[in-house]
C-alpha cells in the first residue's frame, strides 16, 4: 500500500505558509500605510569643515553644503575639524553679523531639536578636538517638518560658511542617496586640501624677514600657521604680524597667555621680553612689534596653538 507520509508532510507545510501570510497582512493592515510610518523617516549627515592630516590646513564648508530632505527627516552635522565651526539658522530678519566669543547665544545650543523654519537655532560651537577655554561639542542634530529652503551659517566665518537644506513633501524621490553625498564630500575636502597648499606657497611668497603671515584664508581653505614663523632681526628692528586672511582671526601671544585673549595686552613698541598680545588681528588686520632686547622669544596664536600655530622671533645685536 502507497504511504500518504510524503503528501501530508507537503499539506501540513502548505498550510503553515498560507496561514502565516494572512497573519502577516492582518498585521500590516492594523498598522496602516507604509508611507505613515516613522520608520520611513531618514537621518542625513553632513560634515562640518575638513583638515589635512596635520590640522593646518583646514576647510571652510559644510560637506555637503547643500542637501535635499524630506518632510520630518534628520540632519546630524559632525564635527570633522579642529577649527570650532557653528551650524547656525538666524531667524527671520535676523542679519549675520560678526562673532561674539562673550555671548553664549553663540558660544552654546540654542533652540530644541525640531527646527520651525522661522527662530534662531544654534549648534553651539563644534570640532572635533577639545578646544581650550571653549565648550566642547561633537556633533548637532535637528529634525526639519516643514517644506521650505533654509540656509545656515557657521557664526565664526560668516558668510564665507554657509549650507542650504532643500526640505520637500514627505514621499518625494531623493535625488541623491547619502553615499552619492559622501562621495563628492571627499572629493571637496580633496579640492579644499589643494587649495590649501596653493595658498601656503603664496603666503611664502609675500613672507619676509620683517614680515610674518599671520595665518590666512581665501573662502575655501584656513592656513592655520605663522608662515615663516622663525626670523631673526637686530635690536630695535620691527616685526609686522599680518593676518591676509578674509574671515579667520588669529592672535600673536608672547609670554603667557592671558585670561582674555581678545583683548590687547603690552607695549608692542618697546617690547624687552614678558607678556604680550595682539588681541585679535582681524582677517586684513596687522600687529606691529619692535623688540628692544636680544633674546629668543616665542609667540603663539592663543587661537590656534593646539593645532601647532606657533613660532619665535630671535633677536640679536
Amino acid at each position: 500500500m502507497k504511504s500518504n507520509r510524503g503528501s501530508n508532510s507537503r499539506f501540513k507545510l502548505l498550510a503553515f505558509i498560507v496561514a502565516f501570510a494572512v497573519s502577516l497582512l492582518a498585521s500590516m493592515a492594523a498598522a496602516g500605510p507604509a508611507s505613515a510610518g516613522q520608520s520611513h523617516h531618514r537621518t542625513w549627515q553632513v560634515q562640518v569643515g575638513s583638515e589635512s592630516r596635520d590640522q593646518a590646513i583646514q576647510g571652510m564648508q559644510f560637506l555637503p553644503s547643500e542637501i535635499f530632505i524630506n518632510e520630518h527627516d534628520t540632519i546630524t552635522w559632525e564635527a570633522n575639524s579642529a577649527e570650532i565651526h557653528t551650524v547656525t539658522f538666524l531667524a527671520s530678519g535676523q542679519p549675520l553679523e560678526e562673532f561674539n566669543p562673550f555671548s553664549d547665544d553663540e558660544l552654546l545650543k540654542r533652540g530644541g531639536d525640531s527646527y520651525d523654519g522661522h527662530s534662531y537655532y544654534n549648534s553651539g560651537l563644534l570640532a572635533n578636538v577639545d578646544v581650550p577655554g571653549f565648550p566642547d561639542a561633537r556633533s548637532y542634530s535637528l529634525a526639519f517638518p516643514r517644506e521650505g529652503d533654509f540656509t545656515y551659517y557657521c557664526l565664526v566665518h560668516g558668510m564665507v560658511m554657509k549650507g542650504t537644506v532643500h526640505v520637500r513633501e514627505q514621499g518625494t524621490d531623493y535625488p541623491y542617496s547619502q553615499a552619492d553625498y559622501d562621495k563628492s564630500s571627499r572629493a571637496e575636502a580633496r579640492s579644499i586640501l589643494r587649495d590649501g597648499r596653493e595658498l601656503t606657497r603664496d603666503l611664502a611668497d609675500q613672507a619676509t624677514r620683517h614680515m610674518v603671515i599671520a595665518g590666512g584664508d581665501d573662502g575655501v581653505a584656513m592656513v592655520m600657521r605663522f608662515v615663516r614663523p622663525t626670523v631673526t632681526v637686530h635690536v630695535g628692528e620691527t616685526v609686522v604680524f599680518a593676518n591676509t586672511g578674509m574671515g579667520a582671526p588669529h592672535t600673536v601671544t608672547f609670554g603667557d597667555e592671558p585670561a582674555n585673549v581678545f583683548a590687547p595686552s603690552g607695549t608692542p613698541s618697546n617690547f624687552t621680553g614678558g607678556n604680550l598680545n595682539s588681541g585679535i588681528i582681524p582677517p586684513q588686520g596687522t600687529f606691529e612689534v619692535t623688540f628692544k632686547a636680544t633674546g629668543t622669544f616665542g609667540y603663539i596664536c592663543a587661537l590656534h596653538d593646539y593645532m601647532g600655530m606657533v613660532g619665535k622671533v630671535k633677536v640679536v645685536d
